[in-house]
């Protein structure tokens, strides 16, 4: 398996939004972003460097109107170039589960890269602004990211008070998630981790 290039450059552009994305899932945790929204290149960072995603980013948005589609934009993007690099996923795990320590938030993501898209998000919040970032926009990272990759992605957040570290609980606990998810099992010796013999 250590002979597969797991790798994707993604380009995306429309009225809103301007995006290229190239990443390897077998990397070091790399990364060079660039999305001229501050607070999500500091997440998207985090992830690829607890996913072990090799991963660069740069994203022109109509950031003078909202940080929105920006932000679901390069969700979907990163989503589309996962799916494409782990082609027909034979040999992954498939399942990844981790519960994320922040200081005083506690983050819980488990996903199963079924191809099935489905994402439930309970996290609430009294605390919304991160200087001029809106914490509910990380929902709208992670819908645009589970329709696009097709994966069943289930994130919760146990406690936690402070926006930014919520945030950060939340994207190392999928960039873990992930790495799990889509490291191979020697004992599968290239087979599916499906008894329907599809995952794409």
């Amino acid at each position: 398996m250590g002979t597969i290039t797991r790798t994707a450059t993604i380009r995306r552009e429309t009225a809103e939004t301007q995006i290229e994305l190239t990443l390897n899932i077998d990397g070091t945790g790399v990364s060079t972003i660039d999305t001229g929204v501050a607070f999500l290149d500091h997440m998207l960072t985090l992830l690829a460097r607890h996913s072990l995603l090799d991963l660069t980013v740069k994203a022109k948005g109509d950031v003078d109107v909202d940080y929105h589609h920006t932000v679901e934009d390069v969700g979907i993007v990163l989503g589309q170039a996962i799916k494409q690099a782990l082609g027909d996923k034979k040999g992954i795990q498939r399942y990844g589960f981790f519960l994320l320590p922040m200081d005083e938030a506690l983050a819980r993501v488990a996903l199963d890269l079924s191809n099935r898209p489905l994402l439930v998000y309970q996290v609430e919040v009294r605390n919304f602004m991160i200087r001029d970032f809106n914490i509910i926009l990380v929902r709208e990272f992670f819908q645009g990211l589970t329709n696009s990759l097709g994966a069943n992605v289930h994130i919760k957040l146990e406690y936690g008070d402070e926006p930014h570290h919520v945030a950060e609980a939340i994207f190392k606990g999928f960039a873990r998630a992930l790495l799990a998810a889509v490291t191979h099992d020697p004992r599968q010796a290239g087979s599916l981790p499906s008894t329907k013999g599809l995952l794409t």
